[in-house]
């Protein structure tokens, strides 16, 4: 009995052993394992820590950056805006200017309208006076030739062209007189039926009008001449080829032309083949005369200065005197280039 006892107890306290014993190894297991946690915690606060650093950097350089682009763009933003406002003022006078010159252009072309119309009622009474004048003083009659030229020159064409040399020592010695002697031929004819401007190489003045006649107006008339005092064109100094396009585009059927060529040296080849060119278009009728009169008007440029090539401007002379005289027209050499 006694034995079974102490058997009894040497199991129970054998049990109890084993259960603290267990329960030992675990609570130092869990006291292992906080130590070991909080002996990581404090790397992983320093690291997070120096994340968050490296971040902030990297924005406040990021902000940075757009704060120095922002004060860029506003300082093109001002600029523009100083431009667009230049720009407008602009529009607004330019805008005034069309505003202006419209109503100009409108009084003008109304001015230019009855100017038409009192001026074709003017041709139209002349010419009824004239067919009262033949019926009174009968069919032979006829105006004397002395009233078809002034100074010697023939004016009695119902149109003229003329072919100016728009070469450097022209625009740059003698473009007032050229301006004033195509004035002065103007006046000379009060009333064509057309008119047309090339320069020596065959341009015309007005692109809108290549190969027709420019109507003859007052009003057309000044905008001609406004216009040669800034036409400085590419010339090659020779006058045929001007020539040769207005013969060939407008000596058609019987008009009257005249041309007026206006020069101051001929740089192309020999003047026979230039005479036989010109020879070839313009045509002469069975009385020898030819179809288009030729005058020409030549300015001394090439004569002022130790550089002046005199050769060109004497071949030039000698080219526009045969040419004029074989074609019914007048050759006029000036003597100085003052107008």
């Amino acid at each position: 009995m006694r034995r079974r006892r102490k058997k009894r107890r040497d199991a129970g306290e054998g049990m109890s052993l084993s259960f603290l014993d267990a329960i030992s190894c675990g609570f130092g297991a869990i006291v292992m394992l906080l130590v070991l946690s909080k002996m990581g915690e404090p790397r992983a606060l320093e690291q997070a820590v120096e994340d968050l650093r490296a971040q902030i950097a990297r924005l406040e350089e990021e902000i940075h950056e757009i704060r120095g682009e922002t004060v860029v763009f506003d300082r093109r933003l001002r600029v523009k805006r100083e431009q667009l406002s230049k720009e407008e003022e602009l529009v607004a006078r330019l805008q005034g200017d069309l505003s202006r010159i419209r109503g100009e252009f409108a009084a003008s072309r109304q001015t230019s309208e009855v100017q038409e119309i009192l001026e074709g009622r003017l041709l139209a009474a002349h010419q009824d006076l004239t067919e009262e004048m033949k019926r009174l003083l009968g069919r032979s009659f006829r105006r004397p030739v002395e009233d078809a030229t002034i100074g010697g020159v023939p004016v009695d064409s119902e149109y003229i062209i003329f072919v100016i040399d728009t070469s450097g020592s022209m625009f740059t010695n003698a473009w007032p007189l050229v301006l004033k002697k195509m004035e002065e031929v103007l006046k000379i004819y009060p009333k064509v039926k057309g008119i047309q401007v090339l320069n020596d190489m065959g341009q015309y003045m007005f692109s809108r009008y290549s190969g027709k006649w420019i109507p003859d107006t007052p009003g057309r008339r000044k905008v001609i001449v406004d216009r040669l005092r800034l036409w400085n064109v590419f010339s090659n100094s020779s006058p045929v080829e001007g020539i040769e396009r207005a013969v060939r585009t407008f000596a058609v059927g019987d008009k009257k032309i005249s041309i007026y060529v206006f020069g101051d040296e001929f740089t192309g080849g020999a003047i026979d083949q230039v005479l036989e060119a010109v020879e070839r278009v313009n045509e002469k009728d069975a009385e020898g005369k030819a179809r288009v009169r030729i005058h020409a008007v030549g300015f001394p440029t090439i004569f002022l200065g130790p550089g002046g090539s005199q050769k060109t401007g004497i071949r030039f002379a000698t080219l526009m005197r045969v040419l004029c005289h074989e074609n019914g027209g007048t050759f006029v050499g000036l003597n100085s280039v003052e107008p």
